[in-house]
């Protein structure tokens, strides 16, 4: 008991919330990035643009079925090989969103699919252009499809932001090997802290996906 009180000192625990500033600000900064990039994939998937949409499918494939470290590895490691340089916290965010934008393209592209056919052909009866008919009625229906994947991935992603302490992204998991690495008798205490300090972030958006889902249905 009397390690969990040390451990647990104000100062330790500040620490711990500049980290988990760090991962908050890593995973948001993603998401926003992501889903931009993971929509505009995924409709391009959908459309069927001659050798565009085929080249995007195979590149977003790939990416896919990289594990997420071997590509913060080579945002960090990689780039400055190729002229380009970047921070820690610009590394790990490059290497998320580039990830979770090809997740998120199959994710967006399935749920376009899932789509009745009809909501288009109406559309396009009523006037609509094939790009007005996507945007206003095809693609809308496929987000609300698809929330709970989506927020499902967002949740991963904040969970893999852990991962770029391999490069020492200061972030969360990285203060506290920092705590317990000074004093091992902390090592249990800061995993428990981590594990509640990341329940409540994932449920709280797990939480929030319901609501939505709910809403939109």
């Amino acid at each position: 008991m009397q390690n969990f009180i040390q451990a647990y000192s104000w100062i330790n625990i500040r620490f711990l919330l500049e980290g988990l500033w760090v991962t908050v600000e890593v995973s948001v900064v993603s998401i926003i990035a992501s889903f931009i990039i993971g929509s505009v994939l995924g409709v391009l998937r959908y459309v069927k643009i001659k050798y565009l949409s085929a080249v995007v499918g195979f590149v977003v494939d790939i990416i896919r079925n990289l594990p997420l470290i071997l590509i913060i590895f080579f945002t960090y490691f990689g780039l400055p090989h190729l002229g380009f340089k970047p921070g820690i916290i610009f590394a790990a965010i490059l290497a998320m969103t580039i990830f979770e934008s090809a997740m998120l393209a199959e994710i967006i592209r399935s749920g376009i699919l899932a789509v009745d056919y009809g909501q288009m052909e109406g559309a396009r009866a009523n006037g609509m252009s094939y790009v007005q008919a996507l945007w206003h009625i095809v693609f809308p229906q496929a987000i609300k499809k698809t929330i709970p994947t989506i927020v499902s991935q967002f949740i991963s992603l904040i969970k893999d932001t852990s991962l770029a302490t391999i490069i020492v992204l200061p972030e969360l998991l990285n203060h506290a090997q920092i705590i317990y690495g000074q004093n091992s008798a902390y090592i249990l205490p800061m995993f428990l802290m981590i594990a509640v300090m990341y329940f409540i972030i994932c449920y709280t958006l797990s939480i929030l996906s319901r609501v939505l889902d709910k809403k939109l249905a």
